[in-house]
């Protein structure tokens, strides 16, 4: 006989935890996250670690101070705390950034599910504005080499030239952040996450679309702006978080939209030559107002 349990609606069950969820993302980044360990050698693998051990210690402790339940969340903003990092800053700076993005971007607000903005960039920005020379340093450690050199964006915000090519940025032959420098393995992973929908395709296709078309009206190399940077990283794993982006369909196209747009203004026109994590955090603040002017009708309602 089967047993008849009463609950309070809505009574539907999803087939995928939130857990299974933040695993599958976890895997999916490694094979981005394996090719920066393996150019940058085992400093880089040493920042990845630091950053998610602080990020779930920073969990456990502020979830117990605040009363909610921990999650496996932390291992995934840990993780992409680390990969927007340059592969040769000093250990104690994922440390800081991890704890700050999990105690302000994520415990401060409630816990997981009620945070405003996206807890790794949070972390990010915090570094980014107390040491930016760590964060964006003059030269950075080139793949595979003993030398160090500006990264493609820097080159090509400070003289106006395309240093690298573009094969080399796609496969991930350049200088940048331990997680972004490879296009191609970030597709790897990304791209089966959209199959089985955990990642909606509309955010990466309305931010990559909007960067390239912006590029190819401000007369920009387009292909070089679409690889360059953090862009990848960004729109398949950053700008598509649950939590911080809108859920209705047109919402997702707006908010990608507007990534773009803010992107390549900053890129342009601002006093940074990259743009992608202040353009997300930008946008997750207009997440509750794109949502609601793009709620969908109620069926059977005028």
């Amino acid at each position: 006989m089967k047993r008849l349990i009463v609950s309070p609606p809505p009574h539907i069950r999803a087939r995928l935890s939130s857990d299974i969820i933040m695993l599958s993302v976890i895997l999916a980044l490694l094979p981005a996250t394996g090719w920066g360990v393996y150019v940058f050698g085992l400093h880089a693998l040493e920042v990845i670690l630091v950053s998610i051990a602080f990020a779930l210690l920073s969990e456990v402790l502020g979830c117990k101070l605040a009363g909610i339940r921990p999650d496996i969340s932390a291992a995934l903003t840990g993780l992409l705390l680390a990969l927007c990092l340059p592969p040769s800053v000093p250990l104690w700076l994922p440390a800081v950034g991890s704890t700050f993005a999990i105690l302000a971007g994520k415990i401060a607000f409630g816990g997981t599910g009620k945070n405003l903005f996206n807890p790794a960039l949070v972390g990010r920005a915090f570094l980014a504005l107390s040491w930016p020379a760590l964060v964006a340093p003059a030269a950075w450690p080139a793949p595979l080499q003993t030398t160090s050199s500006a990264t493609p964006l820097n080159v090509w915000w400070h003289e106006g030239v395309q240093a690298w090519p573009v094969w080399d940025m796609f496969w991930g032959y350049r200088p940048g952040c331990i997680g972004e420098i490879s296009p191609f393995l970030l597709l790897v992973g990304a791209l089966p996450l959209i199959c089985l929908k955990i990642i909606d395709w509309r955010i990466p296709l309305s931010y990559l679309g909007t960067v390239g078309l912006l590029a190819l009206a401000l007369d920009e190399p387009v292909i070089f702006h679409l690889l360059a940077g953090g862009l990848f990283l960004g729109a398949f794993f950053m700008a598509t978080d649950y939590v911080t982006s809108p859920v209705t369909p047109r919402g997702k196209l707006v908010f990608g939209a507007g990534c773009g747009v803010l992107t390549m203004i900053i890129r342009k026109f601002g006093s940074l030559p990259e743009g992608v994590c202040y353009s997300i955090l930008v946008m997750n603040a207009f997440v509750p107002l794109i949502e609601r002017v793009t709620k969908p009708r109620v069926y059977g309602k005028a």
